[in-house]
């Protein structure tokens, strides 16, 4: 183990698992994920909020005494919630309603204030009132912007896709990812790229655009953020709520994996993308990433004891 001088060390260098089990129905394709929950706030997350204010305090639009404010779907918000706590910086997030329990007793967990939007509006409305806040009251917060901030997915090119390029020892073919802001395909799947053209780049996108894959997003019916260059793209495979509910059950039985309904999204379209590879006697090292942990998306019941938050 290592001594590290403050948690936002522990971030990144997470593990990549074979799914073995579920890629038996694929011989000669080999099925790997990025357990992105070994993050020390449990998310894939992480990674791109401590590289957002990091490169903030490094370009001075960050400063003491500034709040952090963004719109998050949880994971994020969570992140930027522990880091700082970490760092002491003051966070202030913006959440639809709707999000699970799990993420918004979480973040309260951490200290930061919480303000909750229109859930009809998904993170679209959440969005709309940060940049509402942030014009009402110019200096008083460091907005990161995660939709918008080229450091985020600059976390992934430099951090996600780096280690899967060496831990698969260059080997990887498809990189099959979720899209939520857009971070985590698009730094990772450049970095892939640079170390080999011939990657493909897959995104995996809900299939409905009222779905129930929290934390991914419906790009046409949404507001597309910035950072998002679809052009990078192989291409987009579509997945239902219901596959990747079904995935995430999956993995627990049959991997030990117990990951939320975006990471089930994830491993549903990386089975899609290696069954087509076997059928056409084709090899493949196909890779995904798992976000989260599913006990992000618990809900409390009556039976279950008060929290101190």
């Amino acid at each position: 183990m290592t001594a590290l001088r403050s948690l936002t060390e522990a971030v990144g260098n997470t593990p990549l698992v074979r799914l073995a089990r579920i890629d038996a129905e694929t011989p000669g394709v080999e099925l790997w994920a990025k357990c992105e929950f070994f993050n020390p706030g449990g998310s894939v997350k992480d990674r791109a909020a401590l590289g957002m204010i990091q490169d903030g305090f490094e370009r001075g639009v960050a400063r003491p005494g500034m709040t952090l404010i963004d719109a998050t779907s949880g994971n994020t918000g969570i992140a930027y919630a522990w880091i700082g706590a970490a760092l002491g910086l003051r966070v202030c997030l913006v959440m639809p309603l709707n999000v699970s329990a799990a993420r918004k007793r979480i973040a309260k967990a951490f200290g930061c204030e919480v303000i909750f939007s229109d859930p009809m509006e998904q993170s679209d409305g959440a969005i709309r009132m940060v940049r509402r806040l942030v014009a009402e009251q110019p200096g008083r917060y460091f907005y990161p912007d995660q939709y918008s901030n080229p450091a985020n997915p600059g976390a992934h090119e430099r951090g996600t896709g780096a280690e899967i390029w060496r831990q698969t020892q260059g080997r990887v073919t498809h990189l099959v990812c979720g899209i939520g802001t857009g971070g985590t395909v698009m730094g990772t799947g450049r970095r892939l790229r640079r170390e080999n053209p011939k990657v493909e780049v897959i995104a995996v996108e809900p299939l409905e655009p009222l779905h129930g894959l929290e934390g991914l997003k419906h790009m046409p019916s949404s507001l597309v953020p910035d950072i998002y260059k679809e052009a990078e793209l192989t291409r987009k495979l579509n997945v239902a709520t219901d596959a990747g509910w079904d995935m995430s059950a999956r993995l627990a039985r049959e991997e030990g994996l117990f990951v939320g309904h975006s990471g089930g999204a994830a491993v549903a379209g990386a089975l899609q993308v290696a069954r087509a590879l076997r059928e056409r006697g084709a090899p493949g090292v196909v890779v995904t990433v798992l976000p989260d942990r599913a006990d992000r998306y618990f809900e409390p019941t009556r039976a279950d004891p008060p929290t101190p938050w």
